[in-house]
């Protein structure tokens, strides 16, 4: 599995341009293929759900043109596509794979609609139920209620009024609506129940308007489209930008101090994602807004908790949660039940990855209830779901944070992490590599101690995993088990002490024993694993610096100094030499040199992490210098990096 560590992020500020909204893409889209005409589309989301609706229209015979960049022509069908006969895979995404059931089954044809594992566990029963009342030929391929479909062409019932459940997902009422122009008939939906995601179907309305369609409505329980609805090319569209990606910017300007501004949605935008800035407000977040841009700060006193109906926010509210780990009290999201049924149990895998960092989380058929404590390093899983991951990265403001499997934002917003990047700034690192005995621990912590950072021996990781197992009664040879230790390792560095939950052990990881099950679990790749991330979870506020043979090459590539630090192998044999001596442990120089030497040729030919010196790196040979004069040369290139 792919995986993405991100170290803390110290503050926010800067300026993120929108990726257009999968909602409006993926309507667009449709809507562009069944009008009289061509539709430039403008500004169309890059993504995954994007993709399976362009390549479903394209199987359908419909002209797809790529004009560059995010900007696509549609040579419309009039509402009759040209392949009659087709299967088509959609992969998890339901803003195609729901409009396009509906439109399928009314346009008439022989189709085959199927999707990933996910969405055949995505209910569409209510959408079916909806249209078999229209006439509809569907027939469930599996499980009754869920895709995969078989569409056969429609009888169409003239007239009547179709009812449709609203408290599942809003796609099902959106499906039909879209898909009702194709009939030529005069149709009426009624909603049973309360509908839920409402936002949505104002986007459906929207939309349908610019293609000519008006939508008669009683409220938001009866819909009527008129008889001798068509759609019509409106020349060009452009797609708003993504309200519901907002979210995660507009958050991290509240808790990371801002001011941080998004463009592409505003005041104007027909989402309703947008009113999460609302929310926000209402945890005491400093907004401003124009036609076309939301900005978000920090207030001065932090943020509060907040009790809230997300109905008009299904999506964003999700972003909520997180935001809810830096809020003081306890904040509740209640009418959330559509979450249940998205890419996954999204009320589920919430609660189960804010208690990973440390939160309290009760959850409900329909509601979240998250009360924060002390952020802790956690590694999240994203279930396949682009929101999931977006999410859970605004948890790197308070702690180190793993995202397991990061390119499942491709879905709504490929270069999300990206974005994300330009606009904060992280905990800084400074690595410290070299060769055994060439003082770089002592250089290390001494200038982590003047520098008020954390320190980190790298070297010494192993040995405390292996003492920690043993401890716990884990065996060595336990992969699982062991890499679970080394996860959640609690140690302290010091110049002086090496504290294993707040017990020193600098003695107890030098012993043979020890020695040999550090060797043994080195080898257990989950272990190396579990222990990169544990490294990088050193580095949170105010700094760190961290001494090791690949901190700058591999662990920290980013830090912002990187030293090489060695010493010819005389000066570090006779150096260690000195330190056994002082001990009052017995040793020969000549053998110390010699195991220095050997030891040296094999770091520099490992094919894993060699010890070399990086070409970003800068060379400190300590053989003419005292420790103090080592430790002030790199304290002064610290302060030049560190401006």
């Amino acid at each position: 599995m792919t995986f993405l560590d991100l170290p803390q992020i110290l503050s926010a500020a800067g300026t993120v341009r929108l990726p257009g909204s999968k909602s409006i893409s993926n309507r667009v889209l449709l809507l562009s293929a069944l009008a009289d005409g061509e539709t430039e589309v403008r500004d169309l989301l890059a993504s995954d759900d994007t993709e399976r609706m362009l390549d479903a229209l394209k199987t359908l015979g419909v002209g797809v043109t790529h004009l560059g960049g995010d900007n696509w022509r549609i040579g419309g069908c009039g509402g009759r596509f040209p392949i009659r006969q087709a299967e088509l895979f959609l992969g998890n995404a339901g803003t195609a794979f729901r409009p396009l059931t509906a439109a399928l089954a009314l346009a008439g044809g022989d189709y085959v609609l199927k999707g990933v594992a996910r969405m055949h566990e995505r209910p569409i029963g209510d959408l079916v139920d909806g249209l078999r009342q229209l006439g509809a030929d569907i027939t469930y391929l599996e499980n009754d209620g869920y895709p995969p479909l078989h569409l056969k062409p429609a009888a169409i019932h003239s007239g009547g009024v179709v009812r449709v459940r609203g408290d599942v997902s809003s796609q099902f009422l959106t499906g039909l609506l879209m898909a009702l122009p194709l009939t030529g008939v005069e149709a009426t939906v009624e909603v049973v129940g309360e509908l839920i995601s409402k936002p949505y179907i104002e986007i459906t309305l929207a939309t349908m308007k610019r293609f000519g369609v008006v939508v008669e409505r009683e409220g938001r329980q009866r819909f009527r489209v008129p008889a001798g609805s068509r759609y019509v090319s409106p020349g060009t569209i452009y797609v708003e930008g993504d309200a519901s990606s907002a979210s995660y910017f507009l958050a991290l300007g509240a808790i990371g101090g801002g001011p941080v501004r998004v463009e592409g949605v505003g005041r104007d935008s027909i989402q309703g994602d947008v009113r999460f800035a609302e929310a926000l407000a209402r945890m005491g977040a400093v907004i401003e807004m124009g036609a076309n841009w939301i900005e978000a700060r920090a207030p001065s006193g932090g943020l509060t908790a907040i009790d809230l109906d997300c109905n008009h926010i299904p999506d964003a509210a999700m972003t909520l949660a997180t935001a809810a780990l830096f809020a003081r009290g306890t904040t509740t999201l209640r009418n959330i039940a559509s979450w249940r049924v998205k890419e996954t149990d999204r009320i589920a895998a919430m609660a189960i990855e804010l208690r990973k960092l440390g939160a309290e989380v009760e959850e409900g058929a329909d509601f979240i209830r998250v009360t924060p404590a002390l952020l802790k390093p956690a590694v999240i899983d994203t279930y396949d779901d682009h929101r999931m991951a977006m999410c859970f990265s605004l948890a790197a403001c308070g702690t180190p944070v793993r995202i397991n499997d990061p390119r499942c934002v491709a879905k709504t917003f490929p270069d999300y992490f990206g974005a994300l990047a330009s606009v904060t700034r992280e905990a800084p690192v400074i690595s410290i590599d070299g060769p055994s005995a060439s003082g770089k621990g002592t250089v290390a912590a001494r200038v982590a101690a003047a520098l008020g950072f954390h320190y980190l021996d790298s070297g010494a990781l192993y040995r405390l995993t292996a003492l920690a197992a043993q401890r716990a009664g884990v065996a060595w040879d336990d992969e699982a088990g062991v890499a679970a230790v080394a996860a959640g390792l609690d140690v302290i560095f010091t110049e002086t002490s090496v504290r294993l939950a707040g017990e020193e052990v600098g003695d107890a990881i030098r012993t043979e024993e020890i020695s040999a099950g550090a060797s043994r679990v080195a080898a257990l790749p989950a272990v190396r694993t579990a222990l990169l991330f544990r490294q990088r979870a050193f580095n949170r506020a105010p700094g760190l610096v961290a001494d090791g043979r690949d901190m700058g090459s591999v662990v920290f590539p980013r830090s912002i100094l990187k030293v090489f630090l060695t010493a010819s192998p005389e000066a570090r044999a006779e150096r260690r030499y000195k330190q056994l001596m002082e001990k009052g442990l017995s040793a020969n120089l000549n053998d110390l040199l010699l195991d220095l030497r050997q030891r040296d040729e094999r770091d520099s030919r490992r094919s894993v992490a060699p010890l070399q010196q990086g070409v970003d790196a800068l060379l400190l040979d300590t053989t003419p210098l005292s420790i103090e004069q080592a430790v002030g040369q790199v304290l002064a290139w610290s302060e030049s990096a560190l401006q």
